[in-house]
């Protein structure tokens, strides 16, 4: 019988987390969602999750799979529910031209998003959907259908929030009897969409505000200084960006893939964790070359954990006619009205191995030492109920728990 196979931790966040969550906690309080996010990744595939152990029939070599978090901000659990989400997807892809617009919303909200994630970032989604819905109807004389993704990060992991929206381009007339398509190279005008944009989400932020449903840095403000506030966004451009439509179906899924199931920085963009500092490399705009970035371990956390959603906050939604609800029957009464035959749905009930080999073309059953033998299931590990990632962050103390925003 072989060695067992040693696996090395390729979660370099989880390490970082690991060695200085304790320093942080000693600056800042854990908000309970970013505690969920911490405890799971340094949890993840350890352990206190279980898993089982695997042989290869040929060498004998063992190995010891333990079970992921799942957690949608561990950087190490994202590839194959992305890949299976975008599978899921090929069945939705219209033969149109497509259309990437991204809504971002201005630094200066920065601090009262990070107060009150929930609430503001729910308002973004509905101000993005009235805004493309409102064009749709006033320019094309019909209904969209969109998908929105929610990103709150930029390059070096501070507070940048935006909502990147695939649209395909065309809209089902209001009594669903015909299609329009989308005639001109771009969707809608840039500086229009950013103008609506702009009123409606700063309307929904005010009802939010008469209903006290807003924390703001410092304590509450008063009617003044709320109308003060709102006098200084309109003063600024709202960014909106409309960037050249996709004529190609087929590439809408691999476009898909950069931008579903992203974390706000993955494992492999960090070169280095040693004596207290992290460097990790990003994106120069203005150069538009990658440059390695270092700052101090706790900065780090700190900048991660501002990214932490809350909980069953969904950051991927669908709307118009590929809302979730009646999704099927609006693109089949699509696909009638272009006169295109329907997708086969895909398989969803395959398993683990099988999705991998598909999606990936990597056999996770073959065995990493001879190449030749398959791994078998030998029997499950059950869950440690030892030493876990409780032993190392302190719980959250919820009635003082605040989100690191500066």
């Amino acid at each position: 019988m072989g060695k067992p196979l040693k696996l090395k931790s390729n979660n370099r966040i989880a390490d970082i987390l690991r060695s200085h969550i304790t320093d942080y906690q000693k600056q800042y309080h854990l908000h309970p969602d970013q505690y969920k996010v911490v405890f799971d990744i340094l949890n993840c595939r350890t352990r206190y999750l279980g898993g089982h152990i695997e042989r290869c029939d040929k060498c004998g070599t063992e190995r010891h799979i333990y079970h992921s978090c799942r957690n949608r901000h561990c950087p190490t659990c994202q590839h194959l529910p992305r890949e299976q989400w975008l599978e899921a997807r090929k069945s939705e892809i219209l033969p149109v031209s497509y259309f990437h617009n991204v809504f971002t919303l201005p630094h200066d909200l920065n601090s009262i998003i990070l107060l009150n994630k929930k609430v503001m970032l729910n308002i973004l989604f509905q101000s993005v959907a009235e805004t493309l819905m409102t064009f749709a109807k006033n320019e094309m004389g019909g209904r969209l259908g969109f998908l929105a993704i929610l990103h709150t990060w930029d390059q070096l992991l501070k507070p940048h929030f935006h909502l990147h929206c695939l649209v395909p381009g065309g809209a089902v007339a209001p009594n669903g009897t015909k299609w329009i398509p989308c005639k001109q190279r771009y969707l809608f005008n840039m500086e229009a969409l950013g103008l609506v944009f702009r009123g409606k989400f700063i309307y929904h932020m005010s009802r939010a505000f008469q209903k006290g449903l807003l924390k703001f840095p410092g304590g509450p403000i008063t009617p003044y200084a709320f109308k003060n506030l709102k006098k200084h966004l309109y003063v600024h451009k709202w960014v909106v960006d409309v960037r050249e439509s996709f004529r190609n179906p087929e590439h809408v899924i691999e476009y898909l893939g950069r931008y579903t199931h992203r974390v706000a920085i993955s494992n492999s963009r960090i070169r280095s964790f040693k004596e207290g500092q992290v460097t990790f490399t990003y994106k120069n705009r203005k150069t538009n070359q990658k440059e390695p970035k270092c700052i101090g371990a706790v900065e780090f956390i700190k900048r991660f954990l501002r990214h932490a959603l809350p909980k069953r906050f969904v950051r991927i939604r669908h709307y118009g006619f590929l809302s979730n609800r009646n999704k099927e029957r609006n693109l089949a009464t699509v696909r009638r009205l272009m006169g295109v035959s329907a997708k086969k749905k895909p398989k969803t009930d395959s398993s683990v191995q099988e999705a991998m080999k598909n999606l990936t073309g990597i056999d996770i059953t073959v065995c990493p030492c001879c190449r030749k033998g398959k791994m078998c299931f030998v029997r499950e590990l059950t869950k440690y109920i030892g030493a876990n990632a409780a032993g190392i962050i302190r719980p959250p103390r919820t009635s003082q728990a605040i989100f690191a925003a500066g």
